[in-house]
């Protein structure tokens, strides 16, 4: 049935009779109405989803959703409908027709928990179509926050401080955006997913999140027409509709990584040797490990180990017997691993010449690009990127790995795998609506393949696997751009993406350029990192002093203790699809106060950790929800649901709070 529309006047509404949980007819009621709106309304269990059209003076519609009387999200649709517009009716939905586009709403999903509809567009190339996503939005005269979105460098937590100009949504090494999930959240119970075949760019402003549809590089632009669909899910609240999301769009990891990476240290070669380093530089760094009393999971060889940059050879002068350095670390009581990237570089021979051969490497459609890329261990065009769309390359990088398995060689750390490291307008194999993002994902499974002891640090759609995801690199230094106060702010972000194997980044981050680690800042830097799902070092607390030692000692052991816990709750993650490392609103999703709170988080749903994140601060005002808690270094019990002022923790101390009904199993 087709109308054509000439003013407001339509009312299309869908009723779902429903009795106890149980959809049992679904009546389509068409209805001519001299009024102001467009509306397609149902009902589920004992709240009603209305969903709401309507038209603005510039034929451009806002779509409302409005549970139980209250709007709960606004979004602009770009579509010029122009007087000459058709409003068809369709199974579960309306189709617009107008001005040479067609857009599609419909109802997918209708439960007595959840809705979710989807809206859908076939678009030609050259063509440009932006949704506005409203988020400066109130649900009971509350700010409704916001979560997800993209990895950054300057990560906030909510989101609504996050600025984004035409930013082209793939996984990238500019600002540190290695996660890009097309996945965004709100405090009102709502959250979006954009379909991943779809060429997305994003704005955003202390208004609105702008999501762009066109075929512009970096995407795949020599296909004639391209779709433009994204879901929108409605739940009770944020928590049960993160739960729906991880359910429906975002995946629940199959297993949980390496038990050992949890329990005890790893311990990397990076920042206190820097590149290059060598065998007996190693089995010295073994041996102070092991003098001053501390575990470990593992010991990581990190750049430069390789005689040129992609051999995958160990350079036979600093390394000159790697078997009997393995079996030397393995009866020291460590496994080792080995840092891995996905370059080759051009003086890298025979290897980059039989790559180039071949066809293993990532070519760009720009014949004067060619090849040719950057990466931080070459100089400008001196590099090229493995091809991991093509199954030939993954098969002959891989096999290298076996090689080096065989030397005694335990897992591997990769590095990079962001879609940027690749030439422009990447020429390769696999479905090109999926491009560039599937080189990243095509990567990162490659990767998967050698076990869950390994780590990486970007993903795309792989939140199913079952392995660390590394933080990108911190630097050393205090504040939110990049320094400890972006820690929470990102293992949020990425628990709230779907990644709940976080691997905080070295404690005390990276010292590049002139970055100073003070004691203190090593210090609180080792206490956030406590109740995340892995530590790591490199710049090591002998270094610094004896007490460095001792309270380093200590927490470690802390988080020893609560291992069993942490891998509780990751396999209830693969159960459930829940976060290891929740926000605080986890436990009370109607919580104004803990919806809004960046610097505390939760291990599971007993333990909340309240970390000092400033320099010189001996005390912190700390915010406890709903529950009775017990402090964690006094024993003292307080009542949840309000803020506690002046909290004292001294540079060896670090507040933490646990639920007086927890018992460790």
């Amino acid at each position: 049935m087709a109308l054509r529309v000439t003013r407001k006047c339509l009312v299309y509404s869908v009723v779902a009779v429903i009795v106890g949980a149980a959809v049992l007819a679904t009546a389509l009621v068409l209805i001519l109405r001299d009024d102001e709106e467009i509306m397609k309304s149902y009902k589920f269990g004992s709240r009603d989803l209305v969903i709401q059209l309507e038209e603005q003076p510039d034929h451009r519609y806002v779509l409302s959703l409005i549970r139980d009387g209250i709007s709960v999200q606004r979004i602009t649709l770009d579509h010029d409908f122009t007087d000459d517009s058709e409003i068809e009716t369709i199974p579960r939905g309306l189709r617009l027709d107008g001005n040479g586009q067609r857009i599609e709403i419909k109802d997918i999903e209708d439960t007595t928990e959840f809705s979710m509809i989807s809206i859908t567009r076939t678009l030609r190339t050259g063509q440009i179509v932006s949704d506005l996503i409203h988020t400066n939005g109130k649900l009971k005269d509350r700010e409704i926050q916001w979560y997800g979105g993209p990895e950054q460098m300057e990560q906030f937590y909510p989101i609504q401080r996050l600025r984004f100009e035409d930013y082209a949504y793939v996984p990238k090494e500019l600002h540190s955006a290695a996660i890009v999930e097309r996945y965004w959240l709100n405090s009102a119970g709502v959250f979006f997913y954009v379909e991943k075949e779809v060429p997305l760019f994003i704005d955003q402003d202390e208004e609105s999140l702008r999501l762009t549809a066109k075929k512009e590089l970096p995407y795949y632009t020599y296909d004639e027409s391209f779709v433009f669909n994204y879901r929108i899910g409605v739940a009770k609240d944020v928590k049960e509709a993160h739960l729906k999301a991880v359910d429906k769009v975002l995946n629940k990891p199959v297993d949980i990584p390496d038990e050992r990476m949890v329990r005890h240290p790893i311990w990397s070669t990076w920042v206190r040797y820097r590149r290059p380093i060598n065998q007996q530089t190693v089995l010295d760094f073994a041996k102070e490990i092991n003098d001053y009393g501390f575990k470990n999971a593992q010991l990581d060889i990190d750049d430069f180990w390789e005689n040129c940059y992609g051999s995958l050879v160990f350079n036979s002068l600093t390394f000159p017997n790697v078997t009997e350095l393995t079996e030397q670390l393995k009866e020291m009581g460590f496994r080792v691993t080995l840092w891995i990237h996905p370059f080759i570089n051009k003086n890298c021979q025979p290897w980059y010449t039989e790559a180039l051969t071949k066809g293993f490497l990532v070519k760009s459609h720009n014949e004067s690009i060619g090849y040719n890329t950057k990466w931080w261990n070459s100089g400008e065009d001196e590099a090229s990127y493995i091809n991991f769309n093509n199954h030939g390359a993954v098969e002959w990088f891989r096999q290298r790995l076996v090689e080096l398995r065989e030397q005694g060689i335990d897992s591997f750390k990769f590095d990079a795998g962001e879609t940027s490291w690749a030439p422009v307008d990447p020429d390769v194999e696999g479905p090109k609506a999926l491009l560039p993002a599937s080189m990243t994902t095509s990567f990162v499974r490659m990767c998967a393949e050698f076990g869950p002891m390994i780590e990486i640090r970007t993903g795309w759609a792989t939140q199913d696997l079952p392995v660390f995801v590394r933080m990108l690199d911190f630097d050393t230094r205090w504040g939110r751009n990049n320094g400890l106060q972006s820690l929470i702010p990102t293992l949020l972000q990425m628990n709230l993406n779907g990644y709940a194997f976080v691997l905080p980044d070295m404690i005390g981050g990276n010292m590049y350029g002139s970055d100073i680690l003070t004691k203190e800042l090593f210090i609180r830097w080792l206490q956030a990192n406590t109740f995340m799902p892995s530590m790591q070092f490199s710049k090591t607390p002998w270094e610094i002093d004896d007490e460095s030692v001792t309270i380093t000692k200590r927490f470690t052991m802390l988080h020893e203790e609560y291992s069993d816990y942490i891998l509780q709750r990751m396999r209830l993650a693969v159960a459930e699809g829940t976060p290891v490392n929740p926000p605080i609103w986890w436990l009370d999703p109607e919580d104004e106060e803990a919806l809004k709170i960046s610097d505390e988080y939760l291990l599971g749903e007993d333990i909340l950790v309240a970390p000092v994140l400033t320099e010189f601060a001996t005390k912190r005002d700390i915010y406890l929800p709903k529950g009775t808690w017990r402090d964690g270094n006094t024993n003292q019990v307080y009542e949840g649901g309000r803020w506690f002022y002046n909290h004292l923790a001294p540079m060896d101390t670090l507040p933490y709070f646990i639920k007086t009904t927890f018992q460790m199993r």
